[in-house]
């Protein structure tokens, strides 16, 4: 008979790595921050000429570009992997009954969220506007939310495979598939035009950040 597993009443893992982590993805971001909005214009010159550069490439190669949408618009789309979010949610609650694990899960990703929300409305940083666009996008551009809805939640779904101990074969096969998924939703915003560089690093920062102080708080529990 298939006894659920439960969250193990054993120590927890040491939670002073993933402070020192989300400590220094906290600086990495507010410099990051800081430099988008004083307007620092050797970073500012770089995104405008890395973007100019991918756009042409975008509009000179229409194939990649579809390509590009259809990743970013439904595999890599911010839905997309929330609706995969909440599978592990029902799969936690289901198999495992670990109910301290899903909430934790859920309140993630909705805070993650809401700190992208927030950000985009006090920085209000415009997107880059082109004669020729290929893609459109509403809000504002900074940070990248399809970028940092990505780290989270592909970040968060790593450490729980790790915590449960999975075999080498899943774990790498799941780790090849992260690091792909969220170096290519990246660069695909980047590719179709609709944020600048920084807005991309931003989000791979503060998506990190979040993952950091989330297993943070999740070492901090005693069972």
């Amino acid at each position: 008979m298939h006894t659920p597993h439960v969250d193990a009443p054993t120590a927890p893992p040491d939670p002073r790595p993933a402070a020192r982590s989300a400590g220094v993805l906290a600086l990495c971001s507010a410099l990051l921050l800081l430099l988008v909005a004083l307007r620092w214009r050797p970073l500012l010159g770089l995104d405008r000429d890395i973007s100019r550069t991918t756009h042409r490439w975008a509009v000179e190669q229409p194939g990649l570009t579809r390509a590009a949408r259809i990743l970013t618009d439904w595999v890599w789309d911010p839905l997309t992997l929330r609706v995969l979010c909440g599978a592990v949610v029902v799969l936690l609650l289901w198999r495992y009954a670990a109910r301290w694990t899903a909430v934790w899960l859920v309140l993630t990703v909705a805070l993650a969220a809401a700190l992208q929300q927030g950000m985009k409305a006090a920085v209000g940083r415009a997107r880059p506007v082109w004669p020729d666009p290929v893609d459109s996008a509403h809000y504002a551009a900074f940070p990248s939310g399809h970028a940092m809805t990505a780290t989270v939640v592909l970040g968060l779904l790593l450490w729980l495979l790790h915590r449960r101990g999975v075999g080498p074969r899943l774990w790498w096969t799941a780790v090849t598939l992260a690091v792909i998924s969220v170096a290519g939703v990246g660069l695909t915003r980047v590719w179709l035009g609709v944020h600048w560089p920084t807005d991309v690093l931003a989000g791979w920062l503060l998506g990190a950040f979040v993952v950091a102080a989330a297993v943070w708080v999740h070492g901090l529990r005693r069972p």
